[in-house]
């Protein structure tokens, strides 16, 4: 069982009922796929993920070696008994958004992730107006209804994870089990550490 992979670049030329109709059943019977070739630029996905890392040693890693999260599992690993950590997830996050206070500590992390947020809306809007075609409703039907009605007023948050190394990991997910909520969500996994998984007719893909 293979998640569906579908080249964006191909709404733009002879394939484009193609690649509407795989879109459409990704919507239907996924959920889920992952887009190829969708817009935003390899040189700033690389960008974001360099700032990220760079934030995350600088910003965040000595907070989270003395959080609650890690002592709840150091104590069970002393116990050596077979619990695991089953109400938290071995991440640490900050989300993102247009009017809170941003990381200021990391070079370029604010100008880079600002960037990156301009194009991921970009991309969702793209998405949604895609959707709006395969549903035969009329363009920005969708980002309207996001947005209850007119303006630019629903929910944008960008998360930043990031999953240490963990000196347990028979102990404790990183994420555990669970669904998103909200309209579209667009997923930037590191492509040198995976663990991303689905599950479909019951069953992890």
């Amino acid at each position: 069982m293979a998640v569906p992979v579908i080249d964006f670049s191909k709404l733009n030329g002879e394939e484009r009922a193609k690649t509407l109709a795989q879109i459409a059943n990704g919507c239907e019977e996924w959920g889920f796929f992952q887009l190829i070739n969708h817009g935003i630029s390899e040189e700033l996905l690389e960008r974001v993920k360099k700032v990220s890392s760079e934030f995350y040693k600088l910003e965040r890693e000595e907070n989270f070696k003395n959080s609650k999260t890690v002592k709840l599992l150091d104590d069970i690993a002393e116990k050596k008994s077979s619990e695991k950590l089953e109400n938290v997830d071995w991440e640490d996050v900050i989300t993102l958004l247009s009017d809170n206070e941003w990381p200021e500590n990391t070079p370029s992390f604010r100008e880079t992730m600002s960037e990156y947020r301009s194009e991921l809306k970009k991309l969702a809007v793209s998405l949604t107006e895609v959707m709006d075609e395969n549903l035969g409703l009329p363009k920005g039907y969708i980002k309207k209804a996001l947005n209850d009605g007119e303006g630019d007023n629903a929910f944008f948050g960008t998360k930043v994870s990031h999953y240490p190394p963990c000196p347990h990991p028979e102990l404790v997910n990183g994420l555990r089990a669970h669904t998103d909520a909200g309209g579209v969500i667009l997923l930037f996994q590191d492509d040198k550490v995976g663990g991303l998984q689905m599950l479909k007719d019951g069953e992890w893909a």
